[in-house]
């Protein structure tokens, strides 16, 4: 078995940024309501009837390419974990094409908010059997577009962007992705979705039904239950299974969904919320672009270093959440 590392991560966001007092134009809230109960100020959001999330990944992949000036012919594999795609068939080898990585095999990973942990676990497992050496992994989303803007619960909370890493072939020795926990309770799906709903009456003698997906749907309460209980049990069953505790933990990064699911984490594991990795005020929840979006703003801000041990944890729709603990190589 080789070992896997990450070697470079880069990260995009849109133009727009729409805040709390626009927010309120639309719906009725405030910046203090939004704030005390989220800790989100701004928000980024995709414009543009051409523009989509492949704009945003490709953004955020040529940029963790540009980094260590390498040729995107040197890609093995992409994987795309986004829950809007601008193709229901997937979004994965558009991005391909337009990085230019011809040799690489590209597919989607839909996982919501825990796709890009999903994601590295799965380009881990290529890399340690052997398959393949570079693997570029980018989470983005444009949840915008899937937004009822008149509903209050859900309106002030999502944001676009994308975040990528990539993920090389190591010595067993230089092993950084050290070890992961996965799980899925798919009897709670309904408490955050985007459902596919069928018209009531058949359009033709075959008797087919056809429809659309609706908006965005979520049991705020019953989500943050879910976050707070799951969450630290899976971290803390990851870390026992590496013989880890938690005073060994440099940085906690959860998927930015809500500040109060952040500190709730943090405090039931005894982790000083120092530690916490967090960049939701600017950006709001961005799904699958949020753990490497805040990954690669802790680096540019110079926060991680040299060895340290990142505990990064997803969870959201299906209902999914993991786990996966890295030491930082680079």
């Amino acid at each position: 078995m080789q070992g896997a590392r990450i070697i470079s991560v880069g990260s995009a966001v849109p133009d727009l940024c729409i805040n709390n007092k626009d927010i309120s134009k639309i719906v009725e809230t405030s910046d203090e309501w939004i704030v005390t109960r989220t800790g989100i100020k701004e928000r980024r959001v995709l414009t543009g009837s051409n523009k989509s999330v492949v704009d945003l990944a490709y953004c955020a992949g040529m940029k963790a390419l540009n980094k260590i000036h390498m040729d995107p012919l040197e890609i093995d594999l992409i994987i795309l974990a986004t829950s809007s795609p601008n193709d229901l068939f997937g979004s994965a080898s558009q991005v391909q094409a337009k990085i230019g990585a011809k040799k690489a095999v590209a597919f989607d990973l839909t996982a919501a908010c825990s796709g890009f942990v999903l994601a590295i676990v799965t380009a881990t497992q290529f890399i340690q059997n052997g398959s393949y050496k570079n693997i570029l992994i980018i989470g983005a989303d444009v949840l915008s577009k899937w937004i009822d803007w008149s509903d209050r619960k859900t309106c002030i909370l999502f944001g676009d962007g994308a975040g990528a890493a990539i993920i090389q072939a190591c010595s067993e020795e230089d092993n950084a992705i050290l070890g992961f926990q996965l799980n899925t309770d798919g009897k709670q799906s309904d408490e955050l979705s985007i459902i596919y709903k069928e018209d009531i009456s058949p359009l033709n003698t075959f008797k087919l039904f056809q429809g659309q997906f609706q908006y965005i749907s979520m049991n705020g309460k019953e989500v943050y239950k879910f976050a707070v209980s799951k969450v630290p049990a899976s971290i803390t069953k990851c870390l026992n299974s590496l013989h880890l505790s938690t005073r060994d933990i440099n940085w906690l990064l959860l998927h930015q969904a809500n500040k109060r699911i952040l500190k709730a984490v943090a405090d039931r594991l005894s982790i000083d919320t120092s530690k916490i990795i967090s960049n939701l005020s600017k950006y709001g929840n961005t799904s699958a672009a949020s753990i490497p979006l805040a990954l690669d703003e802790a680096l540019q801000n110079n926060k991680i270093t040299k060895d340290d041990i990142i505990v990064i944890s997803g969870f959201g729709a299906g209902l999914t959440w993991g786990t996966v603990v890295i030491k930082w190589k680079c």
